[in-house]
C-alpha cells in the first residue's frame, strides 16, 4: 500500500528555517507535522530538531539570534520557561504563564512568544468527545506544559482543578496565579485520582519503561477521561492502564495534532 503521507519538498537555499529544541528531542513529532503544515500554506519553510541540554541553552539562543534565515522556534521540555525569558514581546497568555513554547522573529530581530500547549490539550479533549466544562479535573505537573494546560482548563470552564506536582513550590506558585482568575476552584491535589472526571498527566513520567505512574492507577474508574502529554510512546503506561478500565483517553500525539495549525499560523506570522 502506498504511503498516504505526502512527501515534503526538498529544502534549498531560500528555505526559511524553524527549529524545535529540547532535551531529549527524539520523541518530538513536530518536525514532520509542522513542515507539512508550512507546505500546505505554500511556504518554503521547514522545522528541524535541535537537541539542546540546559547547560547549552543560552549559547544556543545567542546563536539562533544570529541566523538570519531562522524565522521561528518551538520549545519543548525542559526549556519553555527559559524560552519566555528570551522573548522581547509575548502574548498575554505567555506573559501570564511566564512560559513560551513558540517564538517567531520580530521585525527588529527579537523574538515574540506564545504558549499553545493548553489550547492543544483542550482541543484534543474536545476532539475525543470530552468537554471539560463543568468537570472536576486533576492535573499532574506544573511545568511549562502543565501550567498552560491548567490555565486552559480553567478558561474552558472546569468546576474545580486540583494540581499535583512533586515540586510543591512550583505547584503553589501556579495555584496562586490561577486563583487570580475568575472561575474554577483551584487547590493542591495528590496522585489519587478518585472523585475526578478528568485526569491529565503533564509530566515526563511514562517516557521511560522504568518510570512510576504519575497517578494511582488502581483508583481510576471507567467513567473517567484520562489524557497524557507524552508523544513517545504514544500509548503510555498510564493510558494503557486507563484503557484496560474502559476509560476514555487522549494521547500526547492527539494534543500535538490539535495545535499544529495554531502553531503553524503563529510561526508564519498569522
Amino acid at each position: 500500500m502506498a504511503d498516504p503521507t505526502p512527501a515534503l519538498p526538498a529544502p534549498d537555499g531560500a528555505t526559511r528555517l524553524h527549529l524545535v529544541f529540547g532535551d531529549p528531542i527524539a520523541q518530538v513529532k513536530a518536525p514532520g507535522g509542522l513542515s507539512r503544515a508550512f507546505a500546505a500554506q505554500g511556504r518554503n519553510a521547514m522545522l528541524l530538531p535541535a537537541h539542546v541540554p540546559a547547560a547549552g541553552l543560552d549559547a544556543f539562543l545567542r546563536g539562533a539570534d544570529a541566523l538570519r534565515n531562522l524565522d521561528g522556534m518551538v520549545a519543548t521540555v525542559p526549556h519553555k520557561f527559559a524560552a519566555f525569558r528570551h522573548c522581547a514581546t509575548a502574548t498575554e497568555r505567555a506573559r501570564f504563564l511566564q512560559s513560551a513554547n513558540v517564538l517567531r522573529r520580530n521585525a527588529d530581530g527579537t523574538w515574540h512568544g506564545d504558549m499553545t500547549d493548553g489550547l492543544g490539550m483542550v482541543g484534543a479533549l474536545r476532539a475525543a468527545g470530552f468537554d471539560p466544562a463543568g468537570c472536576r479535573a486533576l492535573l499532574v505537573g506544573a511545568g511549562g506544559a502543565g501550567s498552560a494546560i491548567a490555565l486552559a482548563l480553567v478558561e474552558a470552564g472546569v468546576s474545580s482543578l486540583a494540581l499535583h506536582d512533586a515540586e510543591e513550590a512550583r505547584r503553589d506558585a501556579l495555584l496562586q496565579k490561577l486563583a487570580e482568575r475568575d472561575g474554577a476552584e483551584v487547590r493542591a491535589g495528590s496522585a489519587d485520582p478518585a472523585g475526578f472526571d478528568l485526569v491529565v498527566n503533564a509530566t515526563p513520567a511514562g517516557m521511560r519503561p522504568e518510570d512510576a505512574l504519575p497517578v494511582l492507577a488502581e483508583r481510576l474508574e471507567a467513567r473517567m477521561f484520562v489524557a497524557d502529554v507524552i508523544t513517545a510512546p504514544e500509548e503510555t503506561p498510564l493510558l494503557r492502564a486507563a484503557r484496560a478500565l474502559s476509560c476514555g483517553t487522549q494521547t500526547g500525539v492527539g494534543m500535538f495534532v490539535a495545535q499544529v495549525e495554531v502553531i503553524a499560523d503563529f510561526l508564519l506570522g498569522g
